[in-house]
């Protein structure tokens, strides 16, 4: 039985992971590959797990914990793909929070499943609004974010077998170049990529290392758990899901943006820090994603539904923000109501998980 290649793409919170997965996946569909994504969050109802979903692709999901300390639900997950007919490609997508993998995921699943899996390069997407603040020199840097937070950052890149600079649409050759020059210091001797996960243009670059014969998790961490666990928990988590009916036909497209744009707006005037803030706004089988990556980004729609809707609509709001979770989840239940009256939508139910993650607890760790 031939091995099923195992792809796990990292980065921090915004970096574009979910939209270079859905790449990838069509990529390997058009080729003839049957593909599984797992998606990873902290808490359940998850806007790329949706997102995903809605444009085909077999997915499953990993809540309640990152990989590491999920390792079980991971293989589990990867598990439900299998049977008669196993995926030949599965693409993976750790919580944006989330480094060590190597030493977490990649290698105990080489070690315990490699009759199963082929591990593919490990690929880390840099977020390059966060990379210029938090990579860059000579001025005093500004990243909004904690020198712990900053940390986590730092040490997702170390332990890339390649690197990808994202957005590569919206960035000139200076700024790639400059990124690149930052890259070489914190990862000395790592492929680097540039990549627009939205457009395409690189895909095949990516996919040429995925498919090289490069050894996957080349680099385990020097790792402090009590520097990381600290920046984990200085971002508060809220994923919000809320059903409200239209009885005119409402543009989901503008809902979606609307609504992040209110809740960052709200954000910034509590002097919080936006990590990423997702919203996804589905009515019958059309789907809205509208996104904020930091402070000062604009509302990005990534996948637009390009419709009109009346009757049941559901919101599902993922904001990450270096913030109290409780003040964060006020915001947003807030805004959601006050959106829903401005647009006459009736509220029938709304849910909301909010928490600061816990100190990272690996099932397995791999040291040498």
């Amino acid at each position: 039985m031939s091995k099923t290649r195992f792809v796990l793409i990292g980065g921090f919170l915004g970096a574009g992971k979910t939209t270079l997965i859905g790449q990838l996946a069509r990529r390997y569909v058009a080729d003839g590959r049957r593909v599984g994504i797992i998606t990873n969050d902290q808490a359940d109802d998850l806007v790329d797990t949706q997102n995903l979903r809605s444009q085909g692709f077999e997915v499953g999901e990993v809540a309640g914990a990152c990989f590491c300390c999920g390792f079980d639900d991971l293989v589990s997950t990867a598990d439900r793909f299998s049977g008669d007919d196993a995926p030949d490609v599965i693409l993976a997508e750790p919580v944006g929070s989330c480094t060590d993998l190597v030493a977490t995921v990649i290698l105990p699943l080489q070690q315990l499943l490699g009759d199963r899996f082929e591990l593919a390069p490990f690929g880390v997407l840099l977020k390059p609004s966060h990379g210029r603040l938090i990579l860059g020199s000579g001025e005093t840097k500004r990243s909004g974010f904690s020198p712990q937070a900053e940390y986590i950052f730092r040490k997702q890149l170390e332990e890339a077998d390649y690197l990808m600079i994202g957005r590569k649409d919206q960035l000139g050759e200076e700024a790639v170049e400059s990124l690149r020059d930052s890259l070489s210091k914190v990862a000395p001797g790592v492929p680097v990529l540039s990549v627009s996960p939205r457009d395409g243009d690189g895909i095949s670059e990516v996919l040429g290392l995925i498919e090289s014969p490069m050894a996957a998790g080349q680099r385990l961490l020097q790792i402090d758990y009590d520097i990381y666990a600290d920046g984990e928990a200085e971002l508060g988590w809220v994923n919000l899901s809320s059903h409200v009916t239209a009885e005119n036909a409402v543009d989901l497209d503008g809902l979606a943006s609307a609504l992040v744009g209110a809740i960052g707006q709200q954000i910034v005037a509590q002097d919080g820090q936006i990590a990423h803030l997702k919203v996804s706004v589905l009515g019958g089988d059309a789907q809205a994603v509208a996104n904020l990556v930091s402070n000062e980004s604009t509302v990005d729609v990534g996948l637009a539904a390009a419709r009109e809707m009346s009757g049941k609509i559901q919101l599902i709001v993922n904001a990450r923000v270096a913030i109290d979770p409780d003040l964060l989840e006020q915001l947003c239940r807030q805004i959601l109501h006050s959106i829903a009256e401005s647009k006459q939508l009736q509220v029938d139910s709304v849910t909301a998980f909010s928490l600061r993650p816990g100190r990272p607890t690996p099932t397995h760790r791999v040291t040498g």
